[in-house]
């Protein structure tokens, strides 16, 4: 029994007994006055009268006692189970450990009160008034290139050649995420990402790097309770999950290498059916603006001119996804298979068109364990990240001069990734990636892609990373990538690439 004692309530208690006692005592004072009264029989009784009474008031007196001397002993037993059932005081070591517990209390105070002061401060206000928030990653990183790349900070191919090492900060990222109203009864929200990797040229091409700001990826959305509606400047939804890496944040990881990356302007719905409390069917559909190669076919031509292959078309590309969805969007189990269709026309007066099958999936294991990737089989892809930097090559009709032969090329590829989650603040990957061209096709045409690219026909990337987070605002990280190109009609190139990388989340 649990029992809360004071020294306070012992003496209320007595004090309430006393007055009682006062009480008897004064209606005992009375009973012998009225005992004045002449006669003895009279008199006797009156005496037996106050010898019961002050019977009564002893046993009540005792029983006060008893039930005093009780709550003393409640108390002492109360004061044991407070001191962890020990009659004596604690030991040095219980003390400790109490002392450290307040300290964590107060530790984990100040961290709320901190919490709280920010949430008090006034926030980034947008012209609709709704709440706005600023966030981003200040990324350092170091490289070092055994033999030439095509990129020194973001390598995706290697080329004969020597070396080389550095530093770059143009990796920092830069977001805004804003929740604005309710429309047609769905909640609607939109975010942007930038870096610093624009350019003037391109570095590959010897053009300047001063650092310019480059938007990544956009997204508005309006939900409802199962279909979103939205548009965005990301990764074809085709390709549903990216491998992990601190050190490729502007290209991302195994690009080229089977990740198909691209970020493309996109519109579409997207609908989830429950299957199970845990499992979902997810539909999704997109019309998909694809870009050129970077260093793509229109400049490398001669005509110069802003429209895509795609663009000249008049008509998007599509794509699609079917995949059972399972657990937290960001950790849970994914298994999908797409679709992606575009249609292109050439300043040659050619027209060929782009498609793509794809697999990916993505599956906890025990032991915090992870298993993800993407494998596909497609027709130029090079707008999409496949393809060796390339949609399709050229050739001239020597019979009728003027007119031309164009060949898209045939792409197989795709990544894999093995994540561990050894604690909640330290994880290790390791993952493979493979985009292959067929070089029979390669060199019967031209390529319209410059330098190395032009012949490139299969690149491979091996790469082994971690990434320890000794808080939520801090990342380090320790990165080893090898790289393996194949070109047509020249040897092979490798190169290894060590990468550190220092960062800061606001």
């Amino acid at each position: 029994m649990k029992l809360s004692l004071s020294a306070q309530g012992l003496r209320l208690f007595v004090v309430r007994r006393g007055v009682h006692a006062i009480l008897v005592a004064g209606c005992l004072s009375g009973v012998v006055l009225r005992a004045q009264a002449p006669g003895r029989e009279a008199l006797e009784k009156q005496v037996q009268l106050l010898t019961d009474a002050v019977n009564r008031a002893q046993d009540q007196l005792q029983q006060s006692q008893r039930q005093l001397n009780e709550l003393r002993r409640q108390l002492d037993d109360v004061r044991r189970q407070m001191n962890g059932g020990a009659d004596d005081p604690p030991e040095p070591s219980d003390a400790q450990q109490l002392a450290s517990q307040v300290e964590a209390l107060k530790e984990e105070q100040a961290m709320e009160q901190s919490e709280i002061a920010t949430h008090e401060q006034s926030k980034v206000e947008s012209e609709s008034k709704y709440p706005v928030r600023v966030s981003g990653l200040i990324l350092l990183n170091g490289f070092v290139n055994t033999s030439q790349v095509d990129m020194a900070a973001t390598p995706t191919t290697a080329e004969p050649g020597p070396g080389s090492s550095g530093a770059t900060m143009r990796q920092t990222v830069l977001g805004v995420e804003a929740n604005g109203p309710h429309v047609f009864g769905a909640s609607t929200h939109g975010d942007l990402s930038t870096d610093f990797f624009g350019t003037t040229g391109g570095e590959a091409e010897g053009g300047t790097t001063l650092g310019l700001l480059r938007l990544r990826t956009a997204h508005a959305a309006l939900d409802w309770a199962s279909t979103r509606l939205f548009f965005s400047l990301d990764r074809p939804m085709i390709n549903a999950t990216q491998p992990s890496s601190l050190t490729a944040v502007a290209i991302p990881p195994l690009a080229w290498s089977g990740n198909l990356w691209t970020w493309n302007p996109q519109i579409g719905v997207r609908y989830d059916r429950r299957l199970s409390p845990r499992e979902r069917l997810r539909m999704q559909a997109a019309l998909i603006d694809v870009a050129d190669p970077p260093y793509g076919a229109a400049s490398e031509a001669g005509a110069a001119y802003p429209a895509s292959t795609v663009e000249l078309g008049r008509w998007p590309g599509v794509q699609a996804r079917l995949a059972v969805v399972g657990g937290p969007e960001d950790r849970g189990s994914q298994l999908g298979a797409g679709g992606y269709f575009s249609e292109h026309h050439t300043t040659y007066g050619n027209k060929f068109d782009s498609w793509a099958g794809t697999l990916d999936y993505r599956q906890p294991l025990p032991e915090r364990l992870e298993l993800s990737g993407n494998f596909y089989r497609g027709l130029a892809l090079g707008g999409l990240g496949g393809g060796a930097y390339k949609d399709f090559g050229v050739r001239a009709d020597l019979d009728r001069p003027g007119e031309f032969y164009i060949r898209p090329f045939d792409d197989v590829g795709g990544w894999a990734q093995m994540k561990e989650r050894a604690t909640e603040r330290l994880e290790l990957n390791g993952a493979y990636g493979i985009d292959n061209v067929p070089g029979r096709e390669i060199s019967r045409y031209s390529g319209l892609a410059p330098g190395n690219y032009q012949t490139l026909a299969r690149t491979q990337t091996f790469m082994g990373n971690v990434i320890y987070s000794p808080s939520a605002w801090f990342l380090f990280s320790l990165e080893y990538r090898h790289l393996d190109s194949s070109y047509v009609g020249s040897p092979p190139a490798a190169s290894h690439v060590i990468g550190v990388a220092a960062g800061y989340k606001f």
